[in-house]
């Protein structure tokens, strides 16, 4: 007999590193496509639908350039876990990279429950973080896309919510468009 734990212990650990952002423990881009295509292959059975949040955290750059990136990859995981911690269970939130994360919000029965969901974690995101006793205040701007009217894949969701983030940036940022 021989013991294959250290082995095992190798192959998850790696099967982890490649489907999760290695700063914040949360879902990548390849989980976060998986995940979508999932929920999308559901949704005639269940009469419902999914919606797809891109964010933006607002001025992220300028905490990066005048506190260095240790204080920017701190506030980044802060913000990785108060997202976390706004959405429900069988949500997705994932870390595309730099300051940009999406969310896939799941068995959405009415669209305003989007448009709730949405502003709780916008306001979530703008309350002070404590890092290394300074507190900072961030912003995020938000786009939204809804299956079927605005996307019937992931990339269509990803790519018009995307689209829907940067019109929230061009009228004055920290707020939320669909």
């Amino acid at each position: 007999f021989r013991d294959v734990t250290e082995r095992k212990e190798a192959e998850e650990r790696l099967s982890y590193l490649a489907t999760h952002d290695t700063l914040t423990g949360l879902a990548n881009r390849l989980v976060l496509i998986d995940r979508i295509k999932q929920c999308l292959s559901r949704l005639p059975w269940n009469n419902r639908t999914i919606a797809v949040i891109f964010l933006d955290l607002d001025r992220f750059k300028l905490i990066n350039d005048t506190l260095g990136h240790t204080m920017g990859d701190k506030l980044l995981c802060s913000v990785a876990e108060r997202l976390r911690t706004s959405v429900r269970p069988g949500d997705t939130v994932a870390r595309l990279g730099g300051d940009e994360f999406v969310i896939v919000l799941t068995d959405i029965a009415k669209s305003e429950e989007i448009i709730i969901l949405a502003e709780k974690i916008r306001s979530k995101l703008s309350q002070p973080y404590d890092i290394l006793n300074s507190d900072f205040v961030i912003t995020a701007s938000i786009g939204v896309s809804i299956y079927p009217k605005d996307g019937i894949d992931s990339d269509e969701l990803i790519r018009n919510a995307d689209a829907a983030m940067y019109r929230a940036k061009s009228q004055g940022k920290n707020n939320i468009q669909m």
